[in-house]
């Protein structure tokens, strides 16, 4: 009965860990607590309350990219409550209001919004609330409502300002590029802790900046930045520098090529 069990615990064993798919993955997974536990070290050699880090600082985006998963993980000096914010470069853009001029809609009022980020995303150990004044939330942007978007006009009152805002957050959520619910960030011991970041297949692509802060009686006690770059490669990415290097080459280019495509179309057909 011990031979057995023994044998169907090394059968286990090798299956788990030899296997040709899954030794990548354990080997990653080794490597991850090897980085892990050295960055506590080095922590508690520098009495730092908290350190993180990402399982891969670069997401390669090619044509075929349908989102991802990228894990953060950490370590804490001791108890504490995650604020986590994942927020991609910031931009301008431009928002037109459409009213009705006679029998028709058109667009009669253009605002420009500066300070959008083009992704944004919070995951907390438990509700922000619970944890944090509504003081620190606004200072740091953690959260949708929190957000300090910018407006050159300044003949906007107060109220018109937050309505464009409201409505800049509305169409990002809509395009899946700001989560208006917060992950979940797990917590083991009171010490470690670990985040999956969802990556949607629409990500913008630039440098992002993964935010970690540790609160602790409701105060702030530290931050960790944790730098991502979301990159495009392949030949998606040459299409993607060219159209917007030379934009309009790339358009001329691109109207030749439809219009090309309906007279091979309509010669076949004819032929037929």
């Amino acid at each position: 009965m011990y031979k057995t069990s023994l044998r169907l615990n090394y059968n286990t064993f090798r299956t788990i860990f030899c296997g040709p798919v899954r030794y990548m993955r354990t080997l990653t997974i080794f490597l991850l607590i090897f980085n892990l536990a050295n960055s506590v070290n080095i922590a508690l050699a520098e009495e730092t309350p908290l350190v993180a880090n990402l399982s891969e600082h670069l997401v390669a985006i090619s044509t075929d990219f349908t989102g991802t998963e990228v894990l953060l993980f950490g370590a804490t000096d001791g108890p504490g409550d995650l604020a986590i914010v994942i927020r991609g470069p910031d931009k301008t853009i431009a928002l037109r209001k459409k009213s009705r001029v006679g029998p028709i809609w058109a667009n009669t009022e253009k605002i420009t919004v500066q300070n959008v980020p083009s992704f944004y995303k919070v995951m907390s150990s438990r509700s922000l609330q619970e944890f944090a004044s509504k003081k620190s939330l606004a200072l740091h942007e953690i959260g949708l409502d929190n957000l300090k978007l910018g407006f050159p006009d300044k003949s906007l009152s107060n109220a018109t300002e937050e309505n464009y805002k409201q409505a800049v957050i509305r169409l990002n959520i809509a395009e899946g590029i700001y989560d208006p619910n917060i992950g979940n960030v797990s917590l083991l011991a009171n010490r470690l802790f670990r985040a999956n970041i969802s990556l949607p297949s629409n990500i913008p692509t630039g440098n992002y900046k993964v935010s970690v802060y540790l609160y602790r009686a409701g105060d702030l006690v530290s931050g960790e930045y944790v730098p991502l770059i979301i990159s495009k490669i392949g030949v998606g990415a040459e299409v993607y520098n060219f159209a917007h290097q030379v934009g309009a080459i790339y358009g001329i280019i691109a109207i030749f090529i439809a219009v090309f495509s309906g007279w091979a179309a309509e010669a076949a057909f004819r032929r037929k």
